[in-house]
């Protein structure tokens, strides 16, 4: 994978984030806050990273993409843009955790930690158990916690991992808690039979 083309992104916070990479060189990385709008502006982030780099959508050769663990919605929103754009440009699309980014480039003891609602952190126990735990508790692990570098970075660190995975099955979205909404509990509409 040296001198091809990796576009890397993530929704799955805050943020809008995208990178281009040329072998292990970053072309263009960019980022947006944003708490809400990722659906409306992921697309068209993208688009503009491709054309800070003199590239195409053509020209790509595999996207990576962030899976969480993170915002519900947000998730969802990236890993069905990479799923659609991987089946377009038939090419592969790599799920790349947020416990990935953060471990990666470092051998340092810590415990991979992604903020979480009401003072929680996602971590990843020793024995790489993946859970979700007070801010507290965490704490208490005995290693720093470490946590997501810059959306920008972020980006960055999916494609240069994207680049380096064994394609598989189609990134999925890493959820270590239920989703906040729940589904409707109304009983469905009662059909009528036509009568006459």
């Amino acid at each position: 994978m040296s001198d091809v083309l990796v576009l890397g992104f993530d929704t799955s916070a805050a943020h809008c984030a995208a990178a281009l990479l040329c072998g292990s060189r970053v072309l263009v990385a960019r980022s947006e806050a944003m708490t809400r709008g990722q659906a409306e502006r992921l697309m068209p982030l993208l688009e503009d990273v491709l054309a800070a780099g003199g590239a195409g959508w053509g020209d790509l050769a595999r996207i990576g993409v962030g899976v969480g663990p993170g915002n519900f919605t947000g998730i969802r929103i990236g890993v069905s843009a990479a799923r659609g754009l991987a089946l377009a440009l038939e090419i592969p699309s790599i799920g790349v955790t947020s416990f990935e980014v953060i471990s990666s480039g470092t051998e340092a003891a810590h415990v991979p930690s992604v903020p979480a609602p009401r003072d929680h952190v996602y971590v990843v126990l020793p024995g790489g158990v993946q859970a979700m735990l007070p801010l507290a508790e965490a704490q208490a692990l005995g290693a720093p916690l470490r946590y997501l570098p810059e959306p920008d970075q972020m980006a960055c660190q999916i494609a240069r991992i994207a680049a380096q995975a064994v394609p598989g099955a189609p990134p999925a979205p890493l959820y270590l808690k239920a989703a906040d909404a729940a589904p409707a509990r109304d009983a469905p509409p009662v059909m009528l039979d036509e009568q006459g």
